[in-house]
């Protein structure tokens, strides 16, 4: 099977992230935040397509966080976005992310597969494994508490779609956690679809490192994560694959960096804090550990842009993140934006000449 252009080339890869989910990436009362619509979702992604943005990456949902927004509550489901999506650009990649448990695998190799014929082999699969409780409650089904068996029937999972993939005849599938007789898939992906996979456990890694082409990993402290992606790295090199380190950013970009900072404040001080206190007791169940310090700065981070880096400033300061970012190892980085489709225009036109005049684009 052909690879994706995504490893035939070095450019530093940039993308959309949560764009199909309302708030996207900000959990903020403001009335400017993003609503998530489908119109909004389409002029965004025929916008990105147009400025030669590699991917938009949305996420999986059933359930929001509630407070005032309820955030991320509304939510346009992946896969049906992702063809939508790609029936209408003609160059981005778009990803499906899809959770393993809800998810039969021959059901989502079938759906990829069609997907890569539709779009010429633009889609690519991120694999969540589980961890929001709540989602699998309102769904009716169980989430395994130890990660070591969620792990386990996601390598399952994804075992048995690239066997559906691949082979040419029909076969039976057995392992812990399916038994299928008879299977088979047609037609195949035109391309592999590169697979998506974050991860910060202990077993969550070894998955990724074993079976994703792209590892995601939050970037708090440059240094730190250029020893991790090189940990990282060595570690696939020792089951003979190439790891590839992704991490995630929220773009603030204004003509000056006072206006950068006063755009953060404006978001921080918005901020939906109900639906923060959920989204901090379900990611972060032992903040309360930490020093009340660090517990406010990890509030205030995921308040602004989920946790992702932060890139606020003037273009020539955000280009310098982006910059630095690549310095440290990372392959990419998505984007997020209080509203997407008008910051992007911006970001477009000011920070990407800047990225391609140091030729990582």
């Amino acid at each position: 099977m052909k690879q994706h252009h995504f490893f035939n080339n070095n450019r530093f890869l940039l993308g959309s992230f949560a764009s199909n989910c309302s708030g996207g990436m900000t959990v903020s009362t403001l009335e400017d935040r993003w609503n998530a619509s489908w119109e909004k979702n389409l002029e965004l992604g025929k916008m990105l397509d147009e400025a030669g943005i590699d991917f938009m990456l949305p996420i999986a949902r059933f359930t929001g966080y509630g407070g005032q927004t309820d955030f991320q509550g509304t939510i346009l489901e992946t896969m049906t976005w992702a063809a939508a999506l790609l029936a209408l650009t003609k160059d981005i990649t778009v990803f499906a992310t899809i959770q393993t448990v809800p998810n039969h695998p021959v059901v989502v190799a079938k759906q990829i597969a069609t997907l890569s014929e539709i779009s010429q082999g633009r889609i690519g699969l991120n694999i969540v494994a589980g961890w929001n409780k709540p989602e699998y409650e309102a769904l009716g089904l169980y989430l395994p508490d130890d990660h070591e068996t969620r792990y386990g029937y996601a390598q399952d999972w994804y075992d048995l779609i690239k066997k559906v993939w691949t082979s040419e005849e029909k076969f039976d599938f057995e392992s812990k956690f399916f038994k299928t007789k008879g299977t088979y898939g047609k037609p195949k992906p035109l391309v592999h679809p590169p697979i998506f996979n974050a991860a910060g456990s202990k077993n969550g890694r070894e998955f990724a490192v074993n079976n994703a082409d792209f590892l995601f990993t939050p970037a708090s402290d440059l240094g730190r994560s250029k020893t991790e992606i090189e940990e990282l790295k060595q570690t696939g090199l020792k089951v003979n694959r190439k790891v590839n380190v992704m991490t995630f950013s929220h773009v603030i970009c204004r003509p000056t960096q006072e206006g950068a900072q006063a755009e953060w404040d404006r978001q921080l001080n918005n901020a939906d804090v109900v639906a923060v206190d959920n989204l901090m007791s379900l990611m972060f169940a032992h903040a309360q550990s930490f020093p009340k310090e660090v517990q406010q700065s990890i509030r205030d981070a995921m308040s602004v842009g989920h946790g992702g880096f932060p890139l606020v400033g003037t273009p020539e300061h955000v280009a310098q993140g982006i910059i630095d970012l690549h310095k440290a190892g990372f392959r990419g980085t998505t984007l997020s934006f209080l509203d997407y489709s008008r910051e992007f225009p911006y970001f477009r036109d000011y920070v990407l000449p800047i990225l391609e005049k140091y030729n990582i684009r």
